[in-house]
């Protein structure tokens, strides 16, 4: 199962939600939203956003937060 996150260059909220993952051993997909009009429609103002399939967990989350979250949805994480 593929973790995407959405973010941008230049986003100070998307390099903390990478550094939570990366914390957890989970290494994302990062999908830039400015290059593609529907995402940046979509999340512009949402950013960062973490996707599995079709579940999405949103800015802000701390770290318990997101580990529940990927347990929730299959993903094993270190911790």
């Amino acid at each position: 199962m593929s973790v995407i996150l959405y973010s941008t260059e230049g986003c100070h909220l998307c390099e903390q939600a990478h550094k939570l993952l990366l914390t957890v051993g989970v290494e994302p997909q990062i999908v830039d939203i400015a290059f593609d009009d529907e995402l940046f429609s979509r999340y512009g103002v949402t950013i960062p956003v973490v996707h599995i399939e079709n579940s999405e967990l949103n800015w802000p989350f701390n770290l318990q937060q997101l580990q529940q979250w990927l347990e929730n949805n299959g993903i094993t994480y270190h911790s």
